[in-house]
């Protein structure tokens, strides 16, 4: 019988200072908050007041950078940064609004520029921010000009090709405020991938109720019973400082709640192709997969000197290290790619917000080297990384194919946030399988409450 009063632990020997060893508990209390804070406009008042502005948020990643000029748009409610690769290869931000009325100088999502030019009058500005130049500036009285009004900065830092801005500039040092590990992040080296999808979904939930849905497994065999043969939907959670967790989503095995624990079947041997491994010539059963894959893969990346693998754990090489970014970030971490999923709030509507999904492959030119399929990318999607491709777009109502799960997913979160509303429902009662949750919404209470 599985012991459900038990935390699952992944590998019980792990030295306390590795990565994959399970953190010691966290008292979040025992707290059923109000349910109001999945739809009040209140509560959403006060995230925009004193949540938003004082965090790092994820912007965007290096990879999309790459040369001085090279740009991309970061929009968040009220707010459209600019993200700008500057010619000493540091990177800035700045709020994307022209100094003189305001108007947006950067319309498209990426671009390469020499300068920023406004589209309403042609102001022009160095990718410093800098003003270069004032369209017939004789007409302006000089006091009014001589501070030359150049583009607003916004505090930018980097960590492990990931790049994060900080609205009102008060913020904590990023290295400082991220809660995780010295290397968790740097390990996975994401600078050097590349992005080969980004799509954007509208969704009609509240932002919480998007993220909460992904931060626990213990959904997973009643919404998702097809993922019962190739994952264990038990997971080791881990919390950290500042509202930061993570998931260990055991991955290449099959679920404790499978009778058959000795088939490999059909799930399970597209894994071990995707390890450039032969089924046909495994002798073990599904209890050894998960072991075979994960020593087929470092064989793999020593012949192909990716030297990187050597700083993984085990665990990393096969399982899901789905890792919350405080407050509204996910990553699915892998050493072939990673899975960037942001829940963006809805400006002014607090029932509704973007679903941004973005997946980044390391290319290798090896026919066996991709990331795991449960990504989802279509069979056609270019990995190479010869071009950048189009954010696409999907307005709420509009069916995007985001894969078997998340589509199952979007009703789920849907539905759940009309139930929210129900004078019959008094707020969430969460287990310790969703302890996740209860970390990440104490964490925001304390910022909204002004503990922060």
């Amino acid at each position: 019988m599985f012991d459900y009063k038990q935390p699952y632990v992944l590998n019980p020997d792990a030295p306390a200072d590795r990565l994959d060893a399970k953190r010691p508990p966290v008292d979040n209390g025992l707290e059923v908050v109000d349910p109001a804070r999945y739809y009040s406009r209140e509560f959403m008042d006060k995230e925009w007041k004193h949540l938003w502005p004082r965090i790092w948020l994820l912007a965007g990643v290096t990879a999309d950078i790459p040369e001085a000029g090279d740009y991309f748009r970061f929009d968040h409610g009220h707010e459209s940064i600019i993200v700008v690769r500057q010619e000493d290869g540091g990177i800035k931000a700045f709020f994307n609004v022209c100094s003189h009325r305001g108007n947006p100088i950067a319309l498209n999502e990426h671009g390469s520029v020499a300068k920023f030019t406004c589209p309403f009058h042609a102001w022009k500005f160095c990718i410093d921010g800098k003003l270069d130049c004032i369209t017939d500036e004789q007409s302006f009285h000089p006091q009014l000009v001589a501070h030359r009004p150049g583009l607003t900065e916004v505090r930018c830092d980097t960590i492990g090709g990931l790049i994060f801005v900080n609205l009102d500039g008060k913020a904590p040092k990023l290295s400082d405020w991220i809660g995780l590990p010295p290397g968790y992040l740097e390990n996975y080296e994401i600078d050097k991938m590349h992005v080969v999808r980004h799509m954007r979904t509208e969704w009609l939930a509240n932002w919480k109720t998007g993220a909460d849905a992904f931060y626990e497994t213990y959904h997973l065999p009643h919404i998702h019973p097809q993922t019962q043969g190739v994952m264990e939907d038990y997971s080791q959670y881990d919390l950290y400082p500042n509202g930061f967790s993570r998931m260990i989503v055991p991955i290449c095995t099959k679920s404790h709640r499978v009778d058959d624990q000795d088939t490999v079947d059909a799930g399970l041997q597209y894994m071990m192709m995707e390890a450039g491994m032969d089924p046909a010539e495994f002798t073990g059963t599904a209890r050894d997969v998960r072991k075979a894959v994960q020593q087929a893969k470092r064989e793999r990346a020593k012949r192909l000197g990716l030297t990187h693998y050597d700083k993984f754990t085990d665990s990393q090489l096969t399982d899901s290290w789905a890792t919350g970014i405080f407050p509204n970030t996910q990553m699915g971490l892998h050493p072939e790619g990673v899975f960037i999923m942001r829940f963006v709030p809805h400006p002014t509507d607090p029932e509704r917000f973007y679903y941004d999904n973005i997946t980044m492959v390391r290319y290798v030119p090896d026919p066996n080297y991709s990331v795991p399929g449960w990504m989802g990318l279509p069979k056609d999607t270019d990995v190479t990384g010869a071009t950048r491709p189009p954010v696409e777009s999907h307005g709420a109502g509009q069916r995007a194919d985001l894969g078997e799960v998340l589509n199952q997913d979007v009703d789920l979160v849907e539905a759940v946030q009309h139930g929210i509303r129900s004078r019959g429902f008094r707020g969430p009662i969460w287990s310790e399988q969703e302890m996740r949750l209860r970390h990440y919404h104490r964490e925001i209470d304390r910022y909204l409450n002004g503990e922060k």
